[in-house]
């Protein structure tokens, strides 16, 4: 580098002058600027910088740094090409077949650094003259082009955006149809030879055409099991992935199957891992736990950095591939998920569905698994998918009639010709995104149903408008029999209830990613008070509506005073989330009285105001007026007055223990309702004591320390109350 820079002529406007550019040619000799850096970089303290004339903040963002595995894709590797690898002895044939790599795939890592960082994958033509390892590549990659198949048609790669790219990689190959078959071949021979080992006449002797797997005897029975569990485990996960693509879910109880194979294939590959082992007469270094192998070798013919420039949209990610005992734990929970889909009714009944999707989403699942539920929610017209197919619910049911059945309307009415109307077709795509948007992850789910609730209230506005254009105002035609009325009647309110439902799903996802701090709780909870009791009153609406409708169907001449003493009762559905109300109430009011009272709660923050952190958390709300006339103002006006002294004259706590412990016999046959009303009861039982203790020493004793966690309800708090 020259001591002064060459500079352009100056302009005559005054601007900084530019820097001449040195143009390379073939005769330019390159000089390795190690030594020059290294002393720049001793000589610079902390927060300096050296840059040119032209670097602003642009530059700065869009820099790669050099170095970084993370960001430069010329950092220095040990193959540059696979071809360079392969002539350096880095994939022998034959090879053992000992790693699960495409686990970290599966957890949204990219597929050049993951499966196709395997030698044997990028030139498969190489492994042809051997057929185990033929038959295991073969495999693998069919496996890999159908996750990615589903992972595409699901739509769920929004998430992980590198999942689906494959880079120009052989994910496609001539005869993979025939994978299956080219496997079983195999795993024929190698049972063969698994037999003749176990044979006592013939022991540690193979017949003359069977083959030998490696040259010592002693071994061979082993390393035959441990190989025949690996191919099985493969053949099986193929046949789940098939099989749950057949449409109408006719694939499910096949795929169960094949999942129990997987599973038990997965135990003897772990049984597996001690003969392995000993195999080797020296000992692994470190941890054989963190090994990825089962062996706790390294594996051979796998380069991460091989395909680093293959992966030109995005720089090369640092990555961890999992251990050999997480890949395999986490095939077992993978396998567990697929049966949770696989085992689904396919229950026509909306409620039944959402309510099974959200519950398959607290065992957090992965891409792969919300990938196969989407499918049995998604719309492909291409493919016969499974949960909806060709715009009918598993391929079966249009989505008018689910959506006339979960409004409560008579049977007859399901083939109405008031389902071309504009506005009905619009609805029916509102509920299949719904479905698609509950399969995502929490995070991203959160995001789309805060937006997603302005459609519905759009949706609502656009049916009554076209109600009131036919029929006038509600109240003047109210009994009229007319079915068209009866199914706008009917569906408003149901679009209605399942507003507030996806209202209340976004406040508590919320708490699941831990959105809210300490000191928002109260606004939170005044807010999910406020939802709650627009969706219990459009529940209790939607079941008078449902009753009505079955009794029209029984045709009762007569009501019996038994009968007129049911339909006084309120539905135990309606009870269930009247304890959710009382909790929420209760947690508000005791929240604001600690504020009120109590200076530690009230601790301003430095950076947002509350009516800001208010708008922050509730905007999306507050847009699609959700629920009608809640704002700022009249959650202050709510909570400013609430006292320890107003808080002990009534106990919302005891009156959600009393509802839990009344309505658990109405959930008997419902284990998850069941689960969810003891919970509900554990946290209004320690709550009611705490706000006991609160009242009687809150404002007395100065070392009192209150604070809340969610130990038994992942989003009602516990109030924990201890001395300091």
């Amino acid at each position: 580098m020259a001591d002064k820079p060459v500079y352009e002529e100056a302009p005559i406007d005054g601007q900084p002058p530019k820097l001449a550019s040195i143009p390379a040619s073939d005769t330019t000799v390159w000089a390795d600027a190690s030594p020059l850096l290294q002393a720049a970089c001793a000589g610079l303290r902390d927060g300096e910088l050296i840059h040119g004339e032209n670097f602003n903040l642009f530059a700065a963002m869009s820099a790669l740094e050099i170095m970084d595995p993370k960001m430069d894709s010329g950092i220095v590797c040990t193959y540059y090409s696979i071809d360079e690898a392969i002539e350096n002895g880095a994939a022998p044939i034959p090879i053992s077949l000992d790693s699960t790599i495409d686990a970290a795939w599966h957890k949204g890592h990219s597929l050049a650094q993951t499966v196709f960082s395997c030698i044997y994958l990028l030139r498969l033509d190489r492994t042809a003259p051997h057929a185990l390892l033929h038959s295991y590549c073969r495999i693998i990659r069919a496996t890999c082009k159908a996750v990615v198949s589903v992972v595409s048609d699901a739509r769920t790669h929004e998430e992980e955006d590198l999942f689906t790219m494959t880079y120009g990689l052989p994910l496609n190959g001539d005869g993979d149809d025939k994978c299956l078959s080219i496997l079983n071949a195999v795993e024929e021979t190698i049972s063969r030879q698994l037999r003749a080992c176990k044979a006592t006449s013939s022991k540690r002797r193979l017949p003359e055409d069977l083959e030998p797997l490696q040259s010592n005897p002693n071994l061979e029975e082993g390393l035959c099991k441990a190989l025949l569990c690996r191919l099985r485990f493969r053949k099986h996960f193929f046949h789940v992935l098939s099989c749950m693509k057949r449409p109408q879910g006719r694939g499910l109880e096949s795929a169960r199957k094949h999942i129990a194979s997987c599973l038990t294939e997965l135990e003897s590959i772990l049984k597996s891992a001690d003969f392995l082992r000993s195999c080797f007469d020296e000992s692994c270094e470190g941890d054989i736990d963190d090994k990825t192998t089962a062996s706790g070798f390294e594996p051979i013919g796998f380069d991460a950095m091989l395909n680093s420039r293959l992966s030109a949209p995005t720089p090369p990610r640092a990555i961890k591939i999992l251990s050999w005992k997480k890949a395999v734990e986490y095939f077992v929970k993978l396998l567990h998920d697929l049966d949770v889909i696989c085992s689904y009714s396919l229950d026509p009944h909306l409620e039944s569905l959402l309510r099974f999707v959200v519950q398959f989403q607290k065992s957090q699942p992965d891409l792969v698994a919300r990938s196969h539920l989407q499918i049995l929610n998604h719309v492909n017209i291409v493919e016969q998918l499974l949960l909806v197919q060709d715009g009918k619910l598993y391929g079966r049911d249009p989505f008018f009639a689910v959506i006339n059945k979960a409004a409560a309307l008579p049977e007859a009415t399901k083939n109405h010709d008031i389902q071309k109307n504009e506005s009905f077709l619009q609805l029916g795509m509102l509920v299949m995104n719904l479905l698609k948007i509950l399969c995502t992850n929490a995070a991203w789910q959160r995001r789309k149903l805060g937006k997603f609730l302005q459609d519905w209230r759009v949706i609502y506005v656009q049916l009554e408008l076209a109600f009131r254009n036919e029929y006038g105002e509600v109240s003047s035609s109210s009994n009229d029999e007319n079915s068209c009325m009866k199914i706008f009647q009917h569906i408003l309110l149901w679009v209605e209830e399942q507003t507030y439902w996806i209202a209340f799903r976004f406040l508590i996802l919320g708490f699941e990613l831990e959105l809210y701090s300490t000191g928002e709780y109260c606004m939170v909870y005044w807010y999910l008070y406020a939802v709650l009791i627009k969706l219990t009153e459009k529940t209790h609406l939607m079941m008078a509506v449902s009753h009505d409708t079955a009794k029209r169907k029984g045709k009762k001449k007569k009501d019996s005073p038994k009968d007129l003493a049911r339909e006084s009762r309120i539905p135990s559905a309606v009870l269930f989330l009247q304890c959710y109300i009382c909790l929420a109430e209760g947690l508000t009011m005791m929240l604001a009285a600690l504020r009120n009272e109590i200076p530690v709660f009230h601790s301003p923050s430095p950076f947002n105001t509350e009516h800001e952190k208010f708008v922050q958390h509730f905007e999306l709300l507050q847009r699609a007026c959700i629920p009608d006339h809640v704002s700022y103002p009249s959650y202050k006006e709510s909570t400013t007055h609430a006292r320890f002294s107003t808080l002990a004259m009534y106990n919302y706590f005891k009156d959600a223990q009393r509802i839990a412990k009344e309505v658990k016999s109405s959930f008997s046959n419902d284990p998850e309702r069941l689960a969810e009303l003891r919970k509900l009861e554990q946290v209004a039982e320690h709550n009611s004591v705490a706000q006991n203790v609160i009242c009687r020493l809150g404002a007395l004793d100065p070392s009192l320390k209150v604070s809340f966690e969610f130990s038994h309800h992942p989003f009602f708090a516990t109030v924990v109350v201890k001395r300091s």
